[in-house]
């Protein structure tokens, strides 16, 4: 007997998402977790992001779980891999450094990665190339950076010896 079921069609992952992951939410989303409130008698806005990222230990996971959002919709909308990347490194930064206690805390407030990641997603989709350069830039440099920091201590270690041994 042969079956005559038809092959389920996934639909492209563009249009995934509905309304949920529309730029008015997404906007909305990355302005109340960086800067929704104004800290009074300065310039200096905040979001939950930075007030939850007070809370020792667990604060700056959460807010770098409800930054992830904004990297689910662009993924699913399509953004270039290496911007989702960008995207995933920008929230991770702000999480690490976000742990230190006081300085991790203005860095949070500082770095907004939900508004950064916003203006990537909007402008990938508008100019794919040139988001797609600077991503690579970006993460080329951190690359780098992180390169240095790796060989910097053998360097130091290095040179002690050499004067602690007179060489």
């Amino acid at each position: 007997m042969e079956s005559t079921a038809k092959p389920e069609v996934l639909p492209p992952r563009t249009k995934s998402g509905g309304r949920l992951f529309d730029d008015e939410n997404l906007d909305l989303l990355s302005h109340i977790l960086d800067d929704f409130l104004k800290i009074p008698g300065t310039s200096i806005r905040v979001g939950l992001d930075g007030i939850i990222g007070l809370v020792p230990g667990i604060g700056d996971v959460i807010g770098g779980i409800a930054s992830s959002v904004i990297i689910a919709a662009a993924w699913m909308r399509g953004v270039p891999y290496i911007t989702v990347t960008r995207m995933v490194v920008n929230v991770g930064i702000e999480v690490l450094v976000g742990t230190i206690p006081v300085v991790g805390d203005m860095f949070d407030i500082a770095w907004r990665a939900n508004r950064r990641n916003y203006a990537l997603l909007e402008g990938s989709l508008a100019q794919p190339r040139k988001y797609t350069v600077q991503s690579w830039l970006f993460l080329g440099a951190l690359c780098l950076v992180l390169a240095i920091l790796a060989v910097l201590p053998l360097f130091l270690l290095a040179w002690m010896l050499a004067h602690f041994f007179k060489f």
